[in-house]
């Protein structure tokens, strides 16, 4: 018997570098080379000029009094100061905080308090979201206080708040003065502090949901997502001559690390159309900057083939890139390939505990393992399939995925209980995934042991909205599904138990969520129902949930 064990055994070794070191190493490589063109911003960087300004950054911000292993937060769309960011804080030592730019005040407020963000750094706001106004009500002491010298009772760790634009705002400094008062002892600092960095401090806190709840925060090392980001550029093929475009968000794995890190280990230019997703600018982009590569999740794919102009646009320069996030479809598969010149598309899986990347096919892969795998073991890792009993299953036997290496994250910040529960005595990441290996090694992932909703790439956990809805004074009861959707793959239907005697409708319940939640969270179907189906021991048959919503709604596969 073949047992559902494998491992990335490589002749490449990991890299022991820090981020920061690392940057320096390709701008030295590279220096001419284009590292970052963001046409919307006039921007067009290369390595050493990035670095240069990264340098910059890294020293004013310890210039403002910020220590080694401080956690700064960051709550923008796709823009060069999250670039400069990432490697700035990275080189002064200090933790970046990805903020989701969907959040609200609720989830805002959460995330700078369970990590204790000593700054942040915020754009002004996009499309309907006010980022400003949402802290300044957070944290109305700002309008007072003098820059640097915060004192929030809501977020006692908070001192300095770093706005973006060209504005200004009572008790905020500006992004750009940063970097402009960076003085040569803040340079010499900045230059003590990298012979004292470790590859295995923390670099990075990713919030994801959890099925408890609250999100938690994955803490992620130098070594975990610059090895995550280098190798998965390998598998793409990258190098120096390419040219990436990155529609997906950064504060996500799949921005930050597969795309900004695949590209800078291989000296790649990174190329942003937007601050947020346009199907439009995505495609004038690929074609002005001649873009070799391209990143989406399955539903961009669609909407850029989809596009009415689709037809005008010249992307014979695209060669890869990866579609991430959800299942693919075949059909769309096929389309990309070949109405897009993607011959060599991959497609890769994996969760932000594990930085994120543990499968990946490659660029030769047989197409049938292209889409109906996510292709095989990266480098250096480990995978088994278990049963509940924890026990190895056989090849083709469904089971629980685990993975171990240096990708697994440092743990859960400030939550031990939840880590144990993730990460086991061994050292072996509990996915919570029911995969399947094939014996060559290709993986399948058939279903989600948690109830996890995955909307159009964007991860739902039901039990965070369903603890939100349980605010609601009229609500006695609720339970979230996922139903099918044929452009986001799934939509969230709330089930909700009214109190007696009460009446709501959907709207009511949709109200009560604008702006407390993201926008993606809002349950899209919402059913007031007289209870719940139950097994004989009390426990809530979801499945059967899933079922009956989908019949009365008339959505199936």
């Amino acid at each position: 018997m073949q047992a559902s064990y494998v491992h990335g055994a490589h002749s490449l070794p990991l890299i022991g570098d820090t981020v920061g070191a690392h940057l320096d190493r390709i701008a030295e490589r590279h220096p001419d080379r284009d590292a970052l063109v963001i046409p919307h911003q006039c921007v067009r960087w290369s390595w050493r000029q990035l670095r240069e300004r990264a340098d910059r950054l890294a020293a004013g911000l310890l210039g403002l009094g910020l220590d080694p292993g401080d956690r700064i937060g960051i709550w923008s769309q796709n823009r060069a100061e999250w670039v400069l960011t990432q490697f700035a804080t990275a080189k002064a030592g200090l933790v970046m905080v990805n903020i989701n730019p969907a959040y609200r005040r609720a989830e805002l407020e959460y995330a700078l308090a369970k990590v204790g963000c000593r700054a942040l750094i915020l754009a002004p706001g996009f499309k309907s979201s006010d980022y400003l106004g949402v802290l300044r009500d957070l944290v109305p002491e700002l309008d007072g206080a003098a820059p640097g010298e915060l004192r929030s009772a809501k977020l006692p760790e908070l001192r300095h708040v770093i706005r973006l634009g060209h504005e200004s705002t009572p008790g905020m400094l500006d992004f750009d003065t940063v970097a402009q008062c960076a003085t040569p002892a803040d340079m010499a600092r900045l230059h003590d502090v990298a012979r004292t960095l470790q590859f295995d401090d923390p670099v990075n806190i990713q919030f994801t949901s959890g099925t408890t709840g609250a999100p938690k925060g994955a803490t992620l090392t130098h070594h975990n997502i610059l090895n995550n980001g280098f190798f998965i550029g390998e598998a793409m093929r990258l190098t120096e001559r390419d040219r990436l475009c990155i529609p997906v968000p950064l504060y996500h794995c799949f921005g930050m690390v597969l795309g900004n890190l695949a590209c800078m280990t291989h000296g790649a230019a990174m190329v942003y159309p937007g601050e947020g997703f346009d199907a439009g600018a995505v495609l004038a982009t690929v074609q002005a900057e001649r873009c070799t590569a391209l990143h989406g999740v399955p539903t961009m794919f669609i909407a850029l083939l989809d596009h009415p102009e689709f037809a005008s646009f010249d992307l014979g320069s695209l060669r890869t890139g990866i579609m991430a996030g959800s299942p693919c479809p075949m059909e769309v598969m096929q389309r990309v390939i070949r109405q897009m010149h993607m011959d060599e598309i991959t497609i890769a899986y994996g969760m932000t505990e594990t930085s994120p990347v543990s499968f990946q096919t490659s660029v030769d892969d047989p197409l049938a393992c292209r889409v109906g795998t996510v292709g095989r073991i990266h480098p250096h890792l480990e995978v088994k399939i278990v049963d509940a009993d924890g026990r190895v299953v056989p090849r083709g036997d469904t089971g629980e995925l685990l993975t171990r290496g240096y990708s697994v994250m440092l743990g859960y910040w400030g939550d031990d209980e939840r880590t144990r529960e993730a990460i086991d005595a061994a050292g072996w990441m509990h996915t919570g995934d029911l995969a399947t290996l094939d014996a060559d090694g290709y993986c399948r992932i058939v279903g989600r042991a948690k109830d996890m909703v995955i909307r159009g790439g964007e991860n739902i956990y039901p039990r965070e909205v369903e603890e939100f809805l349980y605010r609601h004074p009229k609500v006695l009861d609720v339970q979230c599904v996922g139903v099918p959707d044929p452009k986001y793959g799934e939509e969230l239907c709330a089930c909700i138990v009214l109190r007696p005697g009460e009446h709501a409708d959907a709207d009511e319940i949709r109200a009560f969520c604008q702006g407390q939640i993201a926008h993606y969270k809002i349950p899209r179907y919402i059913r007031f129902v007289d209870g719940f189906p139950m097994t004989v021991t009390g426990k809530i048959q979801k499945f059967m949930l899933r079922k009956e919503a989908a019949d009365e709604l008339g959505l199936h596969t």
